[in-house]
């Protein structure tokens, strides 16, 4: 017989397991792609969709996949989810073309999209006291933003000797270990009256999702005026103001958008999204630094960013005594300003790596994330009753997906269109080199290599410097974001106490306090 404290703390170290396996699978493919682009030679469009797609397929099917939870049960839905995960992680390290495996990555974001939602409702049901719940998501959030950092020294140590696939097959014996260990400690939950699943909301939720971002994607990429994004832009706005129309007509909605008239609940859900969405970006720019301008090994890039995620466990552990001292607000605004402040750090790189003033970046930048993540992920959870767990997570987890895609497709997007802006050929370059080197600097580092070698270098040093350009560009866009949203989260979630208690699943939750902040 299991006790119910084994049970509570085996719970947490699924989740976190789970967590950590998905936030991996999210960036460990940055530091594979310049050995990818040699192997499969994807065009720049499918470049940026092998890049986001995993994030796209997630935000697009994690509001469904909560709404699924809740009916059959979180831990039924955590295992089903972990085995298909596993079995799309051996079509993807095994994809021959491009195309495969933008299909496999697919296949694995909608079987992240029923892990993620589940991990999260899981702490939600077993961890009722709110302090202990607070610190429970912290150490969640911290897990999730090491997985983040993880991900390119997990890359790193397999591409020294394997080929860009062997990344993906690590999943394997990581989700075997959560489906034995969620069988034997995780306890089953769910909604005791959820209601039908509606198969109108969820075709709306995953079309209206989906080509948002795929609207944005393709307008940072090539402008607004193609027909292909006009599309998309209608059925994305059409189909999200249905489900919306669609919810509040429900007597058993899929998601209870009423939530978002909630000052509390919207602005945290929004703290999230800028978040991850400067995070992702951020990732993908400084991998792409170390191994292509520094011209360091994956291995060795990997190693570099370890500081990063240590300040996020750091930063995750002091979330709740900082609560306690500043309020809700003042703690997401501190670590937006912190987050901020490390974006201007990192827009000093250059072409010599200066890795302690690096660390500093790193450090800054990761323990200000972490309080923010921490903060609005616990405040959107808190908010609704742990029957509907499910859903609320499902919202803050399609928050953070759609940003983390948001962040590579848009700023990635701008990296890509300010560096062929900047971008000065050698005058006696071939003409049939010049396109692949305006693609990306990837792909430009790989044609120099097949150029006669002063010419090769020349190109280099050229593509490096657009490069850093760009990169400085992202990062102080970046900084301005996170800057101002620090500012308006200290009017948004004024009055939102510092404890949050249980919430009755017959009540509503209640409007924030419009008095003095806590």
């Amino acid at each position: 017989m299991i006790s119910p404290g084994v049970r509570k703390w085996g719970t947490l170290a699924v989740a976190c397991l789970a967590m950590l396996l998905l936030a991996v699978d999210l960036t460990v493919l940055h530091l594979a792609m310049p050995k990818l682009v040699e192997d499969i030679r994807p065009s720049t469009e499918q470049f940026l969709w092998i890049a986001d797609v995993y994030g796209f397929a997630l935000a697009g099917f994690l509001v469904t996949m909560g709404g699924v939870g809740d009916r059959i049960g979180r831990r039924k839905l955590l295992l089903i989810g972990s085995g298909v995960f596993g079995a799309a992680s051996v079509l993807t390290a095994f994809a021959p073309n491009a195309e495969a495996l933008i299909g496999a990555r697919a296949l694995l974001g909608i079987a992240g999209a029923t892990v993620m939602p589940s991990t999260l409702s899981l702490i939600r049901n077993v961890f009722t006291d709110p302090k202990e719940r607070t610190a429970a998501i912290g150490l969640w959030s911290g897990i999730g933003i090491v997985g983040f950092g993880a991900g390119p020294l997990v890359g790193g140590a397999l591409l020294t000797h394997f080929w860009w696939g062997s990344v993906f097959l690590l999943n394997v014996p990581v989700v075997v270990v959560i489906i034995a260990l969620g069988s034997a400690l995780v306890p089953e939950s769910r909604d005791p009256a959820p209601g039908r699943l509606d198969p109108a909301s969820v075709l709306l939720s995953v079309v209206g999702v989906i080509a948002i971002v795929y609207a944005v994607k393709e307008i940072a990429h090539q402008g607004f005026g193609h027909a292909d994004v006009l599309i998309a832009v209608v059925l994305g706005i059409g189909g999200l103001a249905a489900f919306t129309s669609r919810q509040l007509r429900l007597p058993e909605p899929l998601i209870d958008v009423r939530l978002f008239r909630q000052r509390a609940f919207a602005a945290t859900v929004g703290s999230t999204l800028i978040a991850v969405f400067a995070m992702l970006a951020m990732s993908l720019v400084v991998a792409q630094y170390l191994q292509l301008v520094a011209g360091w090994s994956p291995l060795r890039a990997g190693l570099a960013g370890l500081p990063g995620p240590a300040a996020a466990i750091a930063g995750a552990l002091l979330t709740a005594p900082l609560i306690a001292r500043f309020g809700r607000a003042g703690t997401i605004a501190a670590g937006m300003g912190l987050s901020a402040l490390g974006f201007l750090l990192y827009a000093r790189i250059g072409t010599e790596v200066d890795y302690p003033f690096l660390v500093v970046a790193m450090v800054v930048f990761g323990a200000g994330l972490s309080m923010t993540l921490t903060v609005s992920t616990d405040t959107v959870l808190a908010t609704v009753p742990k029957e509907r767990a499910g859903a609320a997570s499902a919202i803050s987890e399609t928050a953070n997906e759609l940003g983390g895609a948001l962040g590579i497709a848009v700023l990635g997007s701008v990296l890509g269109a300010v560096y062929r802006d900047k971008l000065v050929l050698p005058p006696d370059l071939p003409e049939a080199a010049a396109g692949p080197i305006r693609e990306s600097l990837g792909t430009a580092v790989g044609m120099a290599a097949e150029l006669p070698p002063a010419l090769g270098v020349r190109v280099v040093d050229s593509a490096r410097a657009a490069f850093l350009d760009a990169a400085h560009l992202t990062m102080y866009g970046s900084a301005a974001l996170l800057a101002g949203l620090g500012v308006s989260v200290l009017f948004t979630l004024r009055g939102v106490p510092k404890v949050i208690d249980e919430v009755s699943a017959s009540a509503p939750p209640a409007e924030p306090r419009t008095g003095p902040r806590s």
